[in-house]
């Protein structure tokens, strides 16, 4: 023919592949002679002639064909060999299958599957620096969202390894933030769906106590800001129900930690939460502090969740005096003892930090305190906790969560400019503490 050897056999394997992919779509199902050989009998064939090629970027559509093709006969079964061989080629980036193909094989293949949601959260986890946008870009370019979307089973076996993870490592902000992201980004592939390839919500999450299960799954934005006190009083009251049922020994440990994984998967309601806390009046910030405690502190029971109550409380009065009542100077002991309730130091009773930084930068937002003294009362709370980047990360998540929103512009045009403003004047600290840091 002409043609160089190598290219020559490049050209007789396209042909071969294509040859291949023909006789593998064929389904012995549409075959109407029943005597007739079975073209599922080629399919093991192939995978196994696959294995030594999985790498060569001609046979991407044997592959893909292949993982794809359902199982409509005992016979079509695919070598164990072709499904390791392609699951170590897409981990290592050596082989570029379409999205399909890629959801087909996690099907066929539990440790691929496994092996995509450990290699998520490495790399979310290994990269705490906490951009919302960019986690929800690598969550969905992981296609787990999308896989989970279309098999349950995939979904759960998901949520079983985050659930694992929360165990290991309780408390980490970062794993919390994908598992909400996660969600976030499978709700939308859900919605996406024809209505006839969708499945209860409850075949999803069938551990979680299933009175919780609407309102939680209700995003903000499907109803009136004026519904959301109501709403979420409801939704504290059932929680304090449950632990209360718990600590009686009526229900199981389970069901409360069912519940409160649910609450982690949609957080967007205790960032709610937290903006609320914000105009409350005294009278009504019990329920939304209370959430937020059992958010941070979901093991404590009694006593101990009494107590953090009462220092999310103090939280919240100190906040209020110096954003809604305070006048320059601020008063340097509220500060210092906001300072300490977000320090590493241990407290009596001891409050994440994490909650008393999420609370501050909601008021630095939705306050009406002028900018100047915002900026202020934070950059002294933050620079005596040294909790600069955590701060950040609340920042973004506000002005993120507005944007999915699409709540009214002039609201997100004001926060918008407030949170760009604070985040400037935290990204100054933290940089100016790296070059001190450096030169010291």
């Amino acid at each position: 023919m002409g043609l160089p050897p190598k290219e020559y056999n490049v050209k007789v394997l396209r042909k071969l592949v294509w040859l291949l992919v023909e006789e593998v779509g064929e389904s012995c199902s549409s075959l109407a002679d029943p005597n007739q050989r079975c073209s599922c009998d080629s399919v093991l064939a192939a995978s196994v002639a696959c294995v030594p090629l999985v790498t060569c970027p001609e046979t991407a559509p044997l592959i893909g064909a292949l993982l794809q093709r359902p199982v409509t006969c005992d016979k079509a079964a695919l070598s164990q060999d072709f499904l390791d061989a392609v699951s170590s080629a897409y981990s290592r980036k050596c082989v570029s299958l379409e999205a399909q193909a890629v959801v087909s094989l996690w099907c066929h293949n539990l440790a691929s599957l496994e092996g995509a949601v450990m290699s998520l959260l490495d790399s979310v986890l290994s990269n705490p620096a906490c951009i919302p946008h960019n986690l929800e870009n690598t969550i969905t370019h992981s296609l787990l969202p999308k896989a989970c979307s279309q098999h349950g089973s995939i979904f759960l076996i998901v949520n079983d390894i985050f659930r694992s993870m929360l165990v290991q490592v309780e408390g980490n902000q970062t794993l919390l933030s994908l598992i909400h992201t996660f969600t976030i980004c499978f709700l939308r592939e859900l919605a996406a769906l024809q209505p006839q390839e969708c499945v209860s919500l409850k075949a999803f999450f069938p551990h979680t106590p299933q009175s919780l299960l609407a309102p939680l799954l209700t995003h903000p934005s499907e109803m009136a800001q004026e519904a959301w006190p109501e709403h979420l009083a409801w939704i504290t009251a059932s929680l304090q129900r449950l632990t209360e049922e718990e600590e009686e020994g009526n229900r199981g440990q389970c069901g409360v930690f069912e519940a409160w994984f649910l609450l982690v998967q949609c957080a967007d309601w205790l960032e709610v939460a937290n903006q609320l806390l914000v105009s409350a009046r005294p009278q009504d910030c019990g329920p939304l502090l209370w959430l937020l405690t059992f958010y941070h502190h979901p093991t404590n029971r009694g006593h101990q969740r009494t107590q953090q109550l009462v220092a999310a409380r103090e939280v919240w009065d100190h906040l209020r005096s110096l954003f809604l009542f305070s006048a320059p100077p601020l008063p340097a002991d509220r500060l210092q003892s906001l300072a300490e309730l977000m320090s590493a130091v241990p407290q009596q009773p001891s409050l994440d930090s994490l909650l008393v930084v999420s609370l501050l930068g909601n008021f630095a937002v939705f306050s009406h305190n002028p900018l100047s003294g915002a900026r202020e009362i934070v950059r002294m709370v933050v620079q005596r906790s040294g909790l600069v980047r955590e701060a950040v990360c609340v920042l973004n998540m506000v002005e993120l969560r507005l944007n999915r929103e699409r709540a009214s512009s002039s609201l997100t045009d004001r926060v918008t400019l407030r949170t760009r403003a604070l985040r400037g004047t935290l990204t100054h600290m933290a940089q100016h503490d790296t070059h001190t840091h450096g030169t010291t």
